[in-house]
Parts: C-alpha cells; structure tokens; sequence
C-alpha cells in the first residue's frame, strides 16, 4: 500500500471563457480504467453539441497507467497538456474532461495548449486538493478525569488527529498517527498519563487531509 497519496478534494466541475469558446473542465476520482471510459461517455452524451471532449486520466499506485485524447483537436494541443497538469501534481486515480464550445475565433496551437491547460488548472485550484495518509489507529482507553488531558495533548500535537471518542464506564479515545510514529504515538501517552491507560492497535486507514 502507498505510504501517501495526493488526489482531488471532490468531484467537480469549473468553467473559463477564453476568445468566446468555453471551456468545461469536470474532474472525478476513478476506480478504474473502465469508470473512467464510462464517465467519459457519459459526458460526451450529455456534452452531444460540444465539439469537442478531451480527457486525459492518471491510474495505479505509480500512475503507471496514463491516457489522453484531443478528441479532433490538432494532435497534442489538449489531451497531452491536460495529463502534464495531472503528472505535475502527482495526482492518484483522477479523470480531467474538458468539454470545449467553440467560440469562433481559432486560438492557434500554443492557445489551445495554454487553454486545454489552464482549464484543468484552474479547476483544481477551484475544488482543492488532498493528500492521503497511511495512518494506524491507537486505542486509548481511560478514565473520565483524564480525557482532557489527553485532549488537550492533541491539540498541540498536530500529527496525531483523534479519530472518535467512545463512551462507556471509561473513555475510549481513538487517534490516528503516521505508520512511522505509532511507536512514538503510544510512549507519548503512556507517558503524559504516567501509564494509567490501556493501549491497542486498529486498523489501519487513509486520513486525507486538505493541502
């Protein structure tokens, strides 16, 4: 499994106007190669009257499957472009349409580039983007009297997030720290709590948090 990842916040969707031509980007996370073509023939039914629907996706742990298409725009003004802006960002598992309505006026190869570019750009500025931690959860179960205690150690301690809070006749806190400083995690409260807790490992889980 991937130590991290970066990927979109959400599914979304943004517009920019360039010489009158519209420029439609939608970007989706996908599971698969065959989501993918589905999402892309969704689209393209439902943009019937664009001219066109470029795509470009990233797929794999190492994004070692990558594909585009300019979708009759002159070869490597679109697709290409989209898929650079996609491999900059290192982004896990994403789909980029980008639907053009033409406007009237030829944008020459270098615009087209620039615009096929900008529009997914700019639309992952608009949705924001995430990076995905390997953490393992750490079960702290306490008493009552030492919740805040803990809680308040978590406040300062940004690299431990707090999960959920269970409770019971005790106080089952539940944190999620990095693979690497689980060890550190655990020395950490049994310290601050002179050992009065009990500790267990859960699972293991993706936390992803806004960059």
């Amino acid at each position: 499994m991937l130590s991290h990842y970066y990927t979109i916040k959400e599914n979304g969707q943004f517009e920019i106007v360039i010489k009158k031509s519209r420029f439609i980007c939608t970007l989706k996370r996908i599971d698969s190669e065959d989501e993918a073509k589905e999402i892309i023939q969704h689209i393209k039914k439902e943009h019937w009257k664009a001219n066109h629907n470029c795509m470009a996706y990233v797929f794999g742990e190492n994004q070692q499957i990558q594909r585009s298409s300019d979708d009759g725009e002159p070869s490597g003004t679109a697709g290409v472009p989209m898929l650079e802006v996609l491999k900059v960002k290192r982004l896990h598992n994403v789909l980029a349409v980008v639907t053009r309505y033409f406007g009237g006026t030829e944008l020459g190869a270098g615009g087209l580039i620039r615009a096929y570019s900008n529009s997914v750009s700019e639309t992952l500025e608009h949705i924001g983007l995430v990076e995905g931690k390997l953490q393992q959860e750490v079960l702290v179960t306490l008493d009552y009297s030492l919740h805040g205690k803990v809680q308040h150690f978590l406040e300062n301690k940004p690299e431990y997030t707090l999960k959920d809070t269970l409770f019971t006749d005790k106080v089952t806190m539940i944190i999620m720290a990095d693979e690497a400083d689980v060890t550190t995690c655990q020395e950490d409260i049994v310290d601050l709590l002179s050992n009065n807790c009990d500790i267990t490992l859960g699972e293991t889980d993706y936390v992803e948090i806004p960059l």
